[in-house]
């Protein structure tokens, strides 16, 4: 077998870290259809008042595509290729949390608030204090688990052209969210629809989160162990593609913004499809696993 195709043992996900992913995959289903079922009612069914629909509709959107990653990760048969879907969550979460303790204020958390949307901002604050802990710890029990090696795993290297797509859609969501995080507002004035502080640094961690699962797939170079993004980028695609067509109206149509951010859902699509093409094509490649 030729050095491109190498066969490589694998050891199995620890019981803790498929526990942890299913049930973030739930948490974050819930919070998709929260904002994807009420995005003009926030101030009474979400953790903060969101007034830009689209806004409310783009952060569902990706809830709901990063349930596809963490139910593909909790399925994965080996290590290698859940850890894509891990580290991307952990990096999301532990941003979000950082969000969440600056914009505090922000947040349905007083008596005031109507109870639908003080039970929210409660379990949205002890989800995101407690998820990237227990991902830690099922990190640490995940490096000391001594399960039974997973069958032979075929590695494909990914196609040159699709490392350069990938590398640069790292560097553009990476730097795009890292903006939005430091510095919202004036990184807002380039959003393509209007962002308060806090909506933009919300925005700017699913962005980083992103970037960063294209960045470990380019460090990855396999074609199995990358198959959750491509997975995760279809569902994000299609799901901003609804999004768009709902409330569409808050961009500007004539101007740049709009057409970049098209543009980038339409790289995030390639990506995604090229990734999915390259798992079917090597579907019979002896050694392969699901």
């Amino acid at each position: 077998m030729s050095g491109d195709h190498l066969a490589r043992r694998d050891t199995p996900v620890a019981a803790p870290m498929r526990v942890i992913l299913v049930a973030a995959a739930f948490l974050v289903f819930l919070a998709g259809l929260q904002l994807t079922v009420f995005a003009t009612r926030t101030d009474e069914w979400f953790s903060w008042t969101i007034d830009v629909p689209m806004t409310a509709v783009f952060l569902g959107a990706a809830y709901w595509s990063s349930a596809v990653l963490e139910v593909a990760g909790a399925r994965s048969a080996g290590w290698g290729r859940a850890r894509l879907t891990v580290w991307a969550v952990l990096v999301f979460t532990v941003l979000t949390l950082v969000v969440t303790l600056v914009h505090l204020d922000k947040f349905h958390l007083g008596a005031e608030q109507p109870t639908s949307a003080r039970l929210v901002a409660w379990g949205w604050l002890a989800i995101y204090a407690g998820v990237p802990v227990a991902m830690v710890v099922a990190l640490v029990l995940q490096e000391r688990s001594r399960g039974r090696a997973t069958p032979d795993v075929v590695r494909r290297p990914l196609p040159a052209g699709l490392r350069i797509l990938l590398a640069v859609l790292a560097v553009v969501l990476i730097g795009a969210g890292a903006a939005l995080l430091v510095s919202p507002t004036w990184a807002a004035g380039a959003w393509s629809w209007p962002l308060t502080p806090l909506t933009a640094r919300a925005v700017g961690a699913w962005l980083v989160g992103l970037g960063w699962a294209a960045a470990h797939a380019f460090v990855l170079d396999d074609a199995h162990r990358v198959r959750p993004l491509g997975l995760t980028g279809t569902a994000f695609v299609l799901l901003q593609s609804v999004a768009l067509l709902r409330h569409g109206d808050a961009l500007d149509w004539s101007g740049w913004r709009a057409a970049a951010y098209v543009v980038g859902l339409a790289w995030i699509g390639v990506v995604a499809t090229w990734i999915l093409l390259l798992r079917a094509a090597g579907a019979g490649v002896p050694g392969s696993s699901r």
